[in-house]
């Protein structure tokens, strides 16, 4: 571009900001209604965008919390999502349970490359001193299960492999039973009664927390050779498996070498899927991950509605500024402006409203996600993409919005619009 030519642009752009920016501070009210929609569209993009992106954060932190990092689970029906009656059918046809004996065989097998720890859970009263907990969760596991998920034990200990195997009356409670069976006071060492069998105290687990309304904070963990002398093995149990630090295994290879030996144990013939299902933290987060695209799917462009709605609004505004206006643009144009001058005056003027619109409702859906999640604990994240989009679009309703009042106003005759009042 010329110098003098790129002079005259930069010359027509700052002349075209300066009226757009003079016409909207003489109607500082109108411009403002009408950026309440753009305002509005866009604070609800970046709220659901935020709470979206906060759900894929929490199902990240759960995962991790429920697998650890490197982990996987096998179990006779382990899977994500709903599973139809046909398909739960099918599974416990096919799948076998695993009992306490595949699992020693296992560790038998496999157990120098890898960790293993059975797990398994019901819900039962727990009875404390003089108070009784319902429904807590009973967890039967094994002393390995904090060396592959996160167990956090902020007073006393996890049990042992010794106690394990002696089939020590042991247990690690949540802050939930604490609260209820001991007034808040320290568990440690007290006594509470599971199934009419008394376990002593000896560790207690970090608050947690809710998930979609229901506690985290009302666990028992206890040996799970006790688990099964309480509540029978006949039901089978799920194995947590992860390699070991030093066999140099990925998390891949390990479940591979355990699908290998579970094979072999159910005598599952070659070419055959497999008779029991697996679950990893990859393939719980992919799950997530498509639920969480079909919402953004569906929400984000029902909430950019109302930026429609808002584009609307300044566009008629904008026809409105322009029959106001008609006398103003049969003056610049007898003195010399052209088609295009008119056009990028008022195309500014549009722009600049629904980009004021869309920076105020960023702001505004910024500082109520920061807010909701202060005040109720929610995971609400704020990221770049839905910010870029916020950006976009709102610059986009403001050409769309923009451009037909503009072209209007360009097209005006100067002699009839000089005669205009």
């Amino acid at each position: 571009m010329p110098r003098l030519a790129q002079v005259n642009f930069y010359y027509d752009v700052a002349t075209a900001v300066s009226l757009a920016i003079d016409s909207i501070r003489a109607h500082k009210l109108r411009s403002f209604l009408t950026l309440l929609g753009v305002i509005i569209g866009v604070a609800s993009v970046i709220l659901v965008g935020a709470a979206i992106d906060g759900l894929g954060v929490y199902a990240e932190n759960i995962t991790a919390k429920a697998f650890g990092s490197d982990s996987y689970l096998i179990a006779q029906i382990a899977s994500v999502g709903r599973l139809t009656r046909r398909q739960l059918a099918d599974k416990q046809r096919r799948n076998k349970r695993i009992r306490p004996d595949d699992i020693a065989y296992l560790r038998a097998v496999t157990g120098d490359s890898i960790i293993y720890s059975a797990y398994s859970q019901r819900f039962d009263d727990v009875k404390g001193e003089n108070q009784v907990y319902e429904g807590a969760v009973i967890l039967g596991a094994s002393s390995t299960l904090p060396d592959m998920r996160d167990i956090p034990v902020t007073e006393g200990r996890f049990f042992t492999e010794t106690e394990e195997r002696m089939r020590k009356p042991v247990a690690v409670i949540g802050v939930d039973l604490r609260d209820t069976l001991f007034g808040g006071a320290s568990p440690i060492g007290r006594t509470i009664r599971i199934s009419g069998v008394e376990f002593t105290v000896i560790g207690l687990l970090e608050r947690q927390g809710s998930s979609f309304g229901r506690s985290l904070d009302n666990p028992v963990y206890m040996p799970m050779t006790l688990y099964y002398q309480l509540y029978g093995s006949q039901r089978g149990a799920a194995v947590f498996g992860k390699a070991r630090p030093d066999s140099r295994l990925t998390m891949d290879a390990a479940l591979d070498t355990t699908r290998s030996a579970l094979r072999s144990r159910f005598h599952t013939p070659p070419g055959r899927e497999d008779n029991f299902d697996t679950l990893t933290p990859d393939s719980v987060r992919s799950f997530v991950d498509q639920v969480l695209g079909v919402i953004a799917a569906v929400v984000v462009p029902v909430t950019s509605i109302s930026l429609v709605v808002g584009g609307i609004v300044i566009m008629n505004i904008m026809l409105v500024s322009v029959t106001e206006r008609t006398h103003e643009i049969g003056i610049r144009k007898s003195l010399g402006a052209r088609r295009s001058d008119i056009m990028l005056q008022f195309l500014t003027e549009s722009v600049i409203l629904s980009l004021t619109g869309g920076i105020i409702g960023l702001a505004a859906g910024a500082l109520v996600a920061v807010g909701l999640s202060a005040l109720f604990g929610a995971t609400l994240k704020v990221t770049v993409p839905y910010v870029l989009l916020s950006i976009f679009v709102s610059s986009a309703v403001g050409i769309i919005s923009g451009w037909y009042p503009a072209r209007r106003a360009a097209r005006l005759d100067p002699v009839v619009a000089l005669r205009a009042e």
